[in-house]
């Protein structure tokens, strides 16, 4: 997976060149509320346009399972991309992707021209990556080009199927990104490794908790996965979050941590309300105890204050951190004190940071650290099943080096 081809290995010159982005963005009424997708995308497209390829792009938008849905176009991606190319994105306005103006639109291109294909969910088979609507995308092209690391741990037409049917298959330069980021710190990191994880379930993180104890030196856990650990270690955790079914789970991890000579951290002190706040961002009494003395009735949001403390003093000599998951309800400004007190220990290490996608992403951008971490992935999913050790069906079906 760590030694794939990439569009500087390849010559498009008057070439076609399907390009799978991630353009999956969110609309309201018709306009792009966060664009942060389109502008990732521009480096390996404006590569493209300057080496005189002729650049179809395609995407998904949205889950129209199958069938158009206007409020799921990819034309309002169209006029943006126009703008901030600076050159016409022609739109091919087709319920079937692959229909005749898509053909129409892509057998009328000069070197250099750009054109975008409609939501390739639209088609039913896309998901199920049919060989009938793999060969319709394949047959627009000469080369293909994979930049859409967010849907990478899935095998759709538009990212697997296609590469079946075209010669030439390589990543863009944000896929690339991400195999050197993410492969990089999971498979040859600079020591110490330090891994954060937090989120609210154990259930979402077992195989990543495994693999990852297995390759860093300190796993460090919060969030609300952090209780099932907790209780696990036999103490009382009130109304917190808990998955009974993963406690001995937990207790296998906390062995193998020891075993291999791993530091594991967990919250040391909680911080506590009555309830979850409802909504998320609503005023709440908080208090701050030690993790052993949660009271029967309290459920615990965040982490506490010394954890805080402790977590970020565990970064400070690292050489490679990789972070995915909050470590409380970060979305409350009472209880995202746990979550940016891990975001500024690494917005201030000197080590690779590598926030993995989803919720941490978000956490760190809203938070107004995202320009101080090395790699913030673009995909939440896809960032997961790396750190799990799994191959990527998207990144595998790119050619070899």
């Amino acid at each position: 997976m760590l030694n794939k081809k990439s569009v500087d290995d390849i010559n498009v010159k008057g070439k076609k060149v399907l390009v799978r982005c991630d353009f999956n963005v969110p609309l309201k009424d018709g306009k792009i509320t966060d664009e942060n997708r389109l502008v990732a995308a521009l480096p390996t497209i404006k590569k493209l346009i300057a080496d005189g390829g002729k650049v179809i792009l395609c995407s998904h938008l949205g889950k129209p399972k199958g069938e158009p849905k206007p409020e799921m176009s990819l034309a309002p991606v169209a006029v943006r991309l126009s703008e901030l190319l600076g050159q016409e994105v022609k739109f091919a306005a087709d319920n079937n992707v692959v229909g005749e103006n898509a053909k129409a639109a892509v057998a009328a291109m000069k070197d250099g021209d750009v054109v975008l294909l409609e939501n390739t969910r639209y088609r039913v088979e896309e998901t199920k990556n049919g060989e009938a609507f793999s060969k319709e995308l394949a047959s627009l092209c000469d080369v293909f080009v994979n930049d859409a690391f967010g849907t990478a741990h899935r095998a759709h037409c538009s990212n697997v199927g296609v590469t079946e049917f075209v010669d030439t298959s390589v990543v863009g330069y944000l896929m690339q990104k991400e195999i050197d980021f993410l492969g990089n710190a999971v498979n040859n990191p600079q020591r110490p490794f330090v891994a954060i994880l937090g989120g609210a379930k154990v259930a979402d993180k077992l195989n990543v908790i495994s693999n990852l104890l297995e390759k860093c030196d300190t796993l460090i856990i919060g969030g609300g996965m952090a209780y099932t650990f907790l209780k696990a270690k036999g103490l009382e955790v009130g109304t917190s979050l808990v998955d009974d079914t993963k406690i001995d789970y937990c207790k296998e991890m906390m062995e193998k941590a020891e075993k291999l000579g791993k530091k594991l951290l967990l919250p040391i002190d909680t911080t506590i309300a009555k309830a979850f706040p409802d909504p998320i961002d609503a005023e709440i009494e908080i208090s701050v105890v030690k993790s052993d003395a949660i009271p029967a009735d309290m459920m615990g949001l965040d982490i506490g204050t010394e954890t805080a403390a402790l977590y970020a003093d565990a970064v400070k000599s690292a050489k490679t951190v990789v972070w995915n998951g909050p470590m409380g309800v970060f979305e409350n400004p009472i209880l995202a004190k746990g979550t940016i007190a891990v975001a500024k220990s690494l917005a201030e290490t000197d080590a690779t940071t590598i926030i993995g996608g989803g919720d941490s992403a978000a956490a760190v951008n809203q938070l107004g650290f995202g320009d101080k971490m090395t790699h913030i992935s673009t995909g939440g999913g896809a960032s997961l099943e790396f750190l799990e050790g799994k191959d990527l069906p998207g990144v595998v079906a790119a050619d070899d080096k």
